[in-house]
């Protein structure tokens, strides 16, 4: 039964399947620099990578280094940023990052947390993006598809915040699958785990996932009730 499954067991279910089916997994953003990688998700905030994905090639093509983008206008780079979901901030955020990297970092993408979080438009999980995808830190990105699909499956409990969930994760996943798991969390949680009807029926994990044994609780419960009336 999946409530007798300890934890440790279910995050090595986890592990084990998606090393067997997900061996390569990495983030859909498409880049060739840390600089554009940044970039990118930066623009990714409340967006689709595959809009971002539509956006960046005419922003990089323009602006392809903190020198240059450091030296748009608001108006060329917003031109650009549009079609994205809150053009102006950030818009803003990437001149002023841009600027910040050529003040502070010698115009490079520096790889630690502290440090990344001091750029405009750079929180907590866009940091830890940056560091895992580019330098294979352990550093657990938690989005609205890590958040939610961690704690359907059962990997995190009562967690309340995407910090306190990032606690829960790298403490049961090895450090050295921490930068594979977060792309394995978001693209279940994209493509299987969706937030609306997620598509039980097609995941390899629901053995082990708590929120599954409550739907089926559920279900029978229903059924049972409908048989009695």
């Amino acid at each position: 039964m999946t409530s007798l499954i300890k934890k440790k067991d279910r995050y090595q279910f986890v592990i084990d399947y998606f090393n067997e089916h997900m061996p390569e997994a990495e983030t859909e953003l498409t880049y060739e620099t840390p600089f554009q990688l940044l970039v990118a998700v930066i623009l990714s905030a409340q967006c689709t990578d595959k809009r971002v994905n539509m956006t960046t090639p005419a922003i990089f093509k323009k602006f392809p280094t903190p020198l240059a983008m450091s030296q748009a206008s608001f108006e060329d780079l917003f031109e650009l940023v549009k079609s994205i979901s809150y053009p102006t901030n950030k818009t803003k955020h990437l001149i002023g990052t841009a600027q910040m990297l050529l003040q502070k970092f010698n115009a490079e993408v520096p790889l630690t947390v502290d440090e990344l979080v001091q750029l405009p438009g750079v929180g907590r999980k866009t940091a830890n993006v940056i560091t895992s995808v580019i330098d294979h830190q352990p550093n657990m990105a938690v989005d609205t598809h890590v958040f939610r699909v961690s704690a359907r499956i059962g990997l995190t409990t009562r967690a309340k915040t995407p910090l306190e969930a990032e606690k829960q994760l790298i403490r049961y996943f090895p450090k050295s699958l921490i930068h594979k798991a977060h792309h394995w969390l978001i693209l279940h949680g994209r493509y299987i785990c969706i937030a609306r009807n997620p598509k039980c029926q097609d995941c390899k994990i629901s053995k082990v996932c708590v929120f599954f044994k409550e739907n089926n609780q559920q279900k029978k419960k229903l059924q049972k009730k409908s048989v009695n009336l």
